[in-house]
């Protein structure tokens, strides 16, 4: 399923514009529903300035009706935003995250073993000797290694995950589990996020002081 451009904004927006309940929000933007609390509850890490969806033609209003008079009704984007196309390798990933991946992937081996490795690679972007290296726990780095969940993490998507799972356990013979993280502490789970996306924000204002420090120094050379 398409989603809007830039997904936070545009949850952002429709939280303070609209009457659409939390959970059509999270599914439409895909995002997780605790993200969309967060927003709503001013209480995420990030402050999001608001994108109308609907200038961005990605949504009508006539949409937006219809979800606001239908709880369980699911919003119809226009037109999702063109995909960036690649003829192969892993999924890129910012400077700023690219240090997380390994927490993320320990994660996914300890929470879903039934997951293949190339999937694994897809999903977070990487290869198959670094999920090798740290599923026997050689990797350079293992000791500083934390199993930390990618959605968290901002490496990938709730739903890709849950998508991710579902394959993997279907095609395993299983049952896929399902996600109780709403049954737990709910101000604990948001305050998690928060400090997920702090700690993002400031490995990504340490990167850019760092490269325009590099770039001063060329030009003073």
């Amino acid at each position: 399923m398409a989603q809007p451009l830039m997904p936070h904004a545009t949850a952002s927006w429709l939280v303070d514009n609209t009457a659409l309940g939390f959970d059509q929000i999270a599914e439409f933007c895909g995002l997780h529903i605790l993200e969309v609390q967060a927003i709503a509850d001013d209480t995420a890490g990030t402050k999001y300035t608001g994108r109308d969806p609907v200038r961005a033609h990605e949504l009508s209003m006539d949409e937006i009706h219809k979800g606001e008079k239908d709880p369980n009704y699911s919003l119809v984007m226009l037109k999702g935003p063109d995909p960036v196309r690649r003829t192969k390798g892993p999924r890129y990933t910012p400077v700023s995250k690219r240090q997380d991946k390994p927490d993320g992937i320990a994660w996914i081996l300890r929470n879903h073993p039934e997951i293949s490795d190339g999937a694994i690679g897809k999903l977070i972007g990487t290869t198959r000797t670094t999920i090798a290296a740290i599923r026997d726990r050689t990797h350079w780095n293992i000791a500083n290694i934390q199993p930390k969940d990618p959605v968290t993490l901002g490496l990938c998507s709730q739903r890709e995950l849950d998508a991710l799972v579902a394959r993997a356990a279907k095609k395993a013979g299983i049952e896929a589990p399902t996600d109780n993280r709403l049954a737990g502490d709910r101000e604990a789970l948001i305050a998690e996020l928060r400090l997920e996306r702090e700690e993002a924000n400031r490995r990504a204002e340490e990167a850019l002081k760092a490269e325009e420090a590099l770039f001063s120094s060329q030009n003073e050379g």
